[in-house]
């Protein structure tokens, strides 16, 4: 059965001949957001916006255009003459982030803008977004310093990867998760937002937790515990062992391995000086074994203490967190 002849059937002949008259993409095709008077000159950035929220919101005054970039009545009868303040591109920091701020100041994600460190270093809104900012999505193109970074999941290859734009500002970050063990921060799968909240928050280093480690754990829940046997370190903070954003060892690791545990195993049931001539163990007397040091191959302390994170082992096992 046709549509035609479904509709004929529910309605008159009055309003069937109507709904026939009309042009099929009127049938089909809802209204877009209404064009405002500023997009007779400033089409691009009309068309930059005219699907996003933003656009959605104008309407033919232009009233979202004038909420940003300030009152345009004298702009309207004189172009050349009155340009609108435009306090979002001439104005402070503060000046800016106040105009964001008119709109968007409920966001639960500002709640703690002002104790940020971004507010605090006068990082304003249009450091990082930019409502204008095109609809490039070539990534090998000038996409990569395009200003607002996307918050949804990356999908596609065309979405600029969001560590681009913090990189540019955190380049000893961006220099770490370059290095062959990191987080797969630069393939896209996981976010500088994942971690941290860039409009504020009152963690070190702004991360999405209390602490680091409930950061971590929020993700590698296999390390959280509880454990009968703890790795008092562990329960510290995970940043005394690794570098969360990338490391030239493997696991992120601060150090390889057995390196990174005499920082703290110094003086142990083992000798604490890790190499000696020959690469042997040195004895409590001062003396070097003569037979070749074999115990730092492969994953050195962790070849037999395994359970690093912590155990829940019985006796010796458990509590020397070995396997």
């Amino acid at each position: 059965m046709s549509l035609k002849s479904i509709v004929a059937g529910a309605l008159t002949p009055l309003a069937l001949s109507a709904f026939l008259a009309m042009p099929a993409h009127s049938q089909s095709t809802p209204a877009g957001p209404t064009k405002p008077v500023c997009a007779n000159c400033h089409e691009s950035q009309w068309n930059a916006i005219d699907l996003s929220a933003h656009g959605a919101k104008n309407d033919a005054g232009g009233s979202m255009c004038q909420a940003c970039h300030g009152d345009a009545t004298e702009h309207l009868k004189d172009p050349t003459k009155a340009k609108p303040p435009n306090v979002i591109s001439k104005g402070t920091s503060a000046e800016k982030t106040a105009v964001c701020m008119t709109c968007h100041a409920g966001s639960r994600h500002l709640a703690f803008w002002e104790s940020g460190k971004h507010a605090k270093n006068e990082v304003a809104c249009s450091t990082c977004h930019d409502i204008h900012g095109g609809r490039q999505t070539d990534p090998t193109s000038v996409a990569i310093n395009q200003k607002n970074p996307t918050v949804a999941p990356f999908s596609t290859s065309s979405r600029q990867v969001e560590a681009y734009m913090c990189g540019q500002c955190h380049q000893q970050i961006r220099s770490a998760i370059l290095k062959p063990s990191h987080h797969p921060i630069t393939e896209g799968k996981v976010k500088c937002s994942d971690c941290h909240n860039p409009h504020g928050a009152l963690s070190q280093a702004m991360v999405k937790q209390e602490t680091v480690n409930q950061q971590c754990t929020s993700c590698h829940a296999d390390k959280r515990g509880p454990y009968l046997f703890a790795h008092p370190v562990v329960e510290e903070n995970c940043l005394t062992c690794h570098n969360p954003h990338g490391s030239s060892h493997n696991f992120l690791l601060n150090e390889p391995a057995p390196n990174l545990c005499q920082d703290c195993h110094d003086v142990a049931r083992h000798p604490g000086t890790p190499y000696g001539r020959g690469a042997a163990w040195l004895k409590p007397d001062g003396t070097f074994n003569s037979a070749v040091n074999t115990r730092f191959i492969a994953r050195a302390c962790l070849n037999c203490h395994n359970a690093i994170h912590g155990s829940n082992a019985p006796a010796n096992r458990g509590q020397f967190l070995i396997r």
